[in-house]
């Protein structure tokens, strides 16, 4: 409805942030594809600067975001040379999740846990080398972990934390809860980073994390 009085290309603005909106795929087309280089920073997101840093592939921005995704993008492509593939962890995966659709015997249900663990399952493989049963307690509480985060993230509260961060990093409210969240997501990975450590062979990676490790040691 603003575009219609707008135009395809208009600014809005969320608390103090302005935000500029593209709408209709030619626009989209000209930012992120034949412009790409010039639109290739991230935006700025105060949930990251608390929960990480400002660091990581998803919060990160600039120079140090496009160091993180070209090392993540070849890495992830690599997979496969000599090492498992990402296809096989996806096809290993899929026979699970066809065995947990075969114990409702026909019986109509709800797919979308059976759907998130499938496809939680191949990402813990790529990341941390192995995949969990649907009912294993650390991965359930994973699983409850990340949901809760984007749950918190897309709510009314979370929205104005991105809007209103300086105020509301003052203020008690279930905002709050999205950093304890982090915190425990943190806190399961680093669980991981420390098992990977022990058995590091630089010589023959196992997953992303040993990579990543090989990495931070060069």
């Amino acid at each position: 409805q603003l575009s219609e009085e707008y135009g395809p290309v208009f600014t809005v603005h969320l608390g103090s942030d302005p935000v500029v909106v593209l709408y209709g795929r030619d626009v989209v087309k000209e930012a992120l594809v034949d412009r790409a280089d010039e639109f290739a920073s991230r935006g700025h997101m105060p949930v990251g600067d608390r929960a990480n840093n400002g660091l990581g592939i998803v919060f990160s921005n600039n120079e140090p975001w496009l160091q993180v995704r070209r090392f993540s993008l070849t890495t992830l492509r690599n997979f496969g040379m000599g090492k498992r593939s990402i296809e096989e962890r996806i096809q290993e995966e899929s026979d699970y999740l066809l065995e947990e659709i075969s114990k409702t015997k026909g019986a109509s249900f709800d797919p979308t846990y059976k759907l998130s663990c499938s496809v939680s399952n191949v990402i813990c493989s790529i990341v941390f080398g192995k995949r969990y049963d649907y009912k294993d307690k650390k991965f359930v509480a994973l699983m409850n972990n990340m949901n809760n985060m984007f749950e918190l993230m897309n709510s009314y509260w979370g929205q104005l934390y991105q809007m209103f961060p300086n105020i509301l990093d003052y203020l008690p409210g279930p905002h709050n809860r999205i950093f304890a969240e982090f915190d425990d997501l943190k806190a399961f990975v680093a669980e991981e980073v420390k098992l990977h450590q022990a058995s590091l062979d630089p010589n023959s990676p196992q997953d992303f994390i040993d990579c990543f490790l090989s990495k931070m040691q060069e």
